[in-house]
């Protein structure tokens, strides 16, 4: 695997998701984000590595079809959004729950 720039992977993740689905994903040490569009497999693991320290076994993303949307009579689309399903090592799970889910 490639170098990557840490200032660029910031930019990768845009935010988690937390679905239902996607907090039934945590029981199984998944965790769903929105990532940007054009960013590889390869890139959104070297990023969540980098911004939870976390190691990551497997990605898997999802390109869901855009939605369309109307105001009167203008027709038009929501943006574009890439779903990113992580999965991360067993021993590290606190890392990336502590991060997303502080106490309060």
């Amino acid at each position: 695997m490639s170098e990557y720039d840490p200032r660029y992977l910031a930019d990768i993740v845009h935010r988690p998701i937390v679905t239902e689905r996607a907090t039934i994903l945590m029981e199984q040490n998944k965790y769903t984000f929105e990532v940007t569009p054009k960013a590889t497999k390869p890139e959104i693991k070297a990023a969540i590595e980098n911004l939870f320290d976390v190691k990551v076994t497997s990605v898997n993303t999802i390109l869901p079809p855009r939605k369309q949307r109307r105001v009167g009579k203008f027709v038009g689309f929501k943006a574009r959004y890439k779903k990113a399903i992580v999965t991360v090592a067993a021993d590290d799970v606190e890392k990336v729950r502590q991060t997303l889910f502080p106490e309060v």
